[in-house]
């Protein structure tokens, strides 16, 4: 499975948004200029983040964006399917949820691996929070200023 742009440039502004925005709104033109991405995407990809209820905007002068929950509460999952859609590997797997299904989704015997696959993919993303990546980005900032011990 490979994520578009949209879910690798969410992720990174996601992440961005949650290490600047802990006492003020963050402004798109400061994400995209930290992260090196079109201001005019970006939007694109917040509008899909706030209708997930994951990121929040905050209008006025001192107006911009804001994570919609705590990151504690924030999957990398929920962000990903947010800018993706599902995560299935394969496109008959998502007809799994549609009336009447795959047409050969009872003979078909690779679904099953399919059927792990998209498992193991949504375990692991529905089991990384946001949270935990702030603690990965604040202590890769610390070793980069000289201040870890390895």
């Amino acid at each position: 499975m490979k994520l578009s742009t949209k879910g690798r440039y969410g992720l990174r502004a996601v992440i961005d948004l949650a290490l600047t925005s802990e006492n003020e709104a963050v402004s798109i033109s400061s994400i995209a200029a930290r992260q090196s991405l079109s201001e005019s995407y970006l939007e694109q990809l917040m509008g899909k983040l706030r209708k997930a209820g994951i990121v929040k905007s905050i209008r006025g002068a001192q107006g911009g964006y804001r994570l919609g929950r705590p990151p504690e509460e924030i999957s990398v999952g929920d962000i990903l399917r947010a800018l993706e859609g599902d995560l299935d590997p394969v496109d008959c797997m998502a007809l799994k949820h549609k009336e009447g299904g795959c047409v050969g989704q009872d003979a078909c015997v690779t679904r099953y691996v399919w059927q792990k696959i998209s498992d193991s993919i949504n375990e692991t993303v529905d089991g990384i929070l946001l949270s935990t990546l702030l603690e990965e980005s604040r202590q890769k900032a610390g070793c980069r200023q000289g201040t870890c011990d390895l």
